[in-house]
């Protein structure tokens, strides 16, 4: 029988140490060649609206060890406005209800039947989340005690959730541009995770004496600079512009979720809105050979050294 969830019925069946547990198997899987998955495409379009363009999106993977095959479609609206210094990539819930369009269908390896199907909105958050999570379980401080977050929206508190699943964290400080964003946030995630979640109206009040800082935007601009660095700190990003590359460079050491092709982009001919922001969105790739850096498979399974020491002076 297929399973049709709700966003609803996936946050209260899948939690944050859940997913960071069954990801972790999934990267080793995947690194050792047992389980495969597809570069991501995107089919980009004008639509009816001057100021966005519609992309229909897929991806899809399968771990033979679960069972599980599965694949995410997504039907977006996305427009690029630039909000302050920053042009933002902002997904419209144009669908009736005031809805976004994704899904998730997973099919058996035994026998191929459907499984489920769901949207995708809770579980690629949480998805998000657990990557970073991992990433902070192997290269943050194991006394890792207080975050900064840039950014309030959707995706930053699954952030939280999976820093304080691998570290034991006393206190937050979140920054956004918008007072009521992070106002309305700091509020939600206070009672979320029982722990403090600090607005405050300035980047550097977040990030000055945090162990891990995190960053969780949709800006296709750097939102974490290079003045900024503190050695002991672990940074994090859910995309590839929001820190400065000569950040990056001053890092002691970066590891990527996993290496992985640029996305497969076809437009329309001739659509600029298009072209300009997938050049913004993967244009630091052209800056750093992030071909030669370390995964997260790689640190889980020993390939490569996570964090050495837990002094302050040694390492980002």
């Amino acid at each position: 029988m297929t399973l049709i969830l709700s966003n609803d019925d996936v946050e209260k069946l899948l939690t944050m140490p859940e997913c960071i547990a069954v990801m972790e198997e999934a990267y080793v899987e995947l690194a050792e060649g047992r389980g495969v998955n597809r570069t991501r495409s995107d089919c980009i379009t004008p639509t009816s609206r001057p100021d966005a363009i519609y992309g229909l999106k897929s991806m899809d993977g399968v771990i033979p060890k679960l069972g599980i095959g599965a694949i995410r479609i997504n039907s977006d609206i996305v427009t690029f406005p630039k909000k302050g210094n920053n042009v933002r990539r902002e997904k419209v819930a144009a669908a009736p209800g005031g809805r976004y369009t994704g899904l998730v269908l997973l099919f058996s390896t035994e026998n191929g039947e459907p499984l489920a199907i769901m949207p995708d909105g809770v579980m690629q958050r949480m998805r998000v989340g657990a990557a970073n999570g991992l990433g902070a379980k192997y290269l943050a401080r194991k006394d890792a005690k207080t975050v900064a977050i840039l950014g309030t929206g959707w995706q930053a508190g699954a952030q939280l959730m999976a820093a304080c699943a691998v570290r034991d964290i006393k206190s937050i400080r979140c920054f956004s541009p918008n007072e009521d964003h992070r106002n309305a946030f700091a509020t939600e995630m206070s009672g979320k995770l029982g722990v403090e979640v600090a607005p405050v109206p300035q980047p550097e009040d977040a990030i000055n004496g945090a162990d891990i800082v995190m960053c969780a935007s949709n800006s296709l601009d750097n939102i974490f600079f290079e003045r900024w660095m503190v050695p002991g700190v672990h940074l994090t990003s859910i995309k590839q512009p929001e820190i400065e590359v000569k950040a990056l460079r001053r890092a002691d050491r970066i590891a990527l979720h996993y290496h992985e092709e640029s996305p497969i982009h076809v437009s329309t001919k001739d659509l600029a809105l298009a072209k300009t922001a997938n050049e913004q969105s993967w244009s630091m790739s052209k800056e750093i050979d992030f071909d030669k850096m370390p995964t997260l498979p790689d640190l889980i399974m020993g390939v490569a050294e996570g964090r050495q020491s837990d002094q302050r002076s040694r390492a980002f």
